[in-house]
């Protein structure tokens, strides 16, 4: 396994010295449990949200879900087909959400993307990738003037799926069946604060019932919408 030599050298410090900071954190906190894997770090909340929380998150998804996109993807290629749906920080509730999980992370609120919601119905999925964004890449060329690399990924599961929607990470032969209310977090970079190759992950297909989840990604500097 190689890593994306010679990248996002501006970021290397912030994203070794935030994964040190959230390493720190969520170690100290009882709540949270460590997902044994040798070459990357993942964490997981059981109860991080309750039944009504995450019924009212599953209405705000279905209210303004549309097609889910991926950069340099276009979904008609079937790589990415769930729908998702922006949770706008103007409704007290998701901007509660979103303090909620700063406060967990110990980062700093202006590095954090929008929450986005997503819905993945049966056959629908988020074939293998990585939330960091590749050296060289036209993704990266857009978003390194945007905040920067994605440091920590947030997740949670907010149904009970019937079967299928598990998340898993291939190269550490780790799959993570849906279970509401559960938050998944990872660092996206090792503790060299190089972007982590091991991080790669899938939405496996849903083949019964319906998934959804929400998901707030952190950036090493605060980060500015594109669009």
């Amino acid at each position: 396994m190689t890593r994306a030599a010679g990248s996002h050298s501006a970021d290397r410090e912030q994203l070794r010295r935030i994964g040190r900071k959230v390493r720190r954190r969520l170690e100290a906190n009882t709540a949270v449990r460590r997902i044994v894997a040798d070459k990357a770090e993942i964490w997981a909340v059981p109860r991080f949200l309750d039944v009504v929380d995450c019924g009212r998150l599953m209405t705000l998804i279905d209210a303004t879900a549309r097609p889910s996109t991926a950069f340099e993807i276009d979904y008609s290629q079937g790589h990415r087909t769930s729908y998702s749906a922006y949770l706008s920080a103007s409704d007290p509730f998701i901007a509660g959400l979103q303090d909620r999980l700063d406060a967990l992370l110990g980062l700093e609120p202006a590095t954090g993307e929008r929450i986005e919601g997503q819905r993945y119905l049966v056959g629908q999925e988020f074939r293998q990738h990585c939330d960091w964004f590749p050296a060289g890449s036209p993704s990266w060329a857009q978003e390194k003037d945007y905040g920067g690399q994605r440091a920590i990924t947030a997740m949670a599961y907010l149904n009970l799926v019937e079967e299928g929607g598990e998340t898993a990470f291939p190269r550490l032969d780790i799959q993570v069946a849906p279970r509401p209310g559960t938050l998944l977090i990872w660092n996206n970079a090792d503790e060299d604060g190089m972007p982590n190759p091991w991080t790669v992950h899938a939405s496996r297909p849903v083949t019964r019932g319906a998934k959804y989840i929400f998901t707030k990604w952190y950036r090493c500097q605060p980060w500015r919408p594109s669009h």
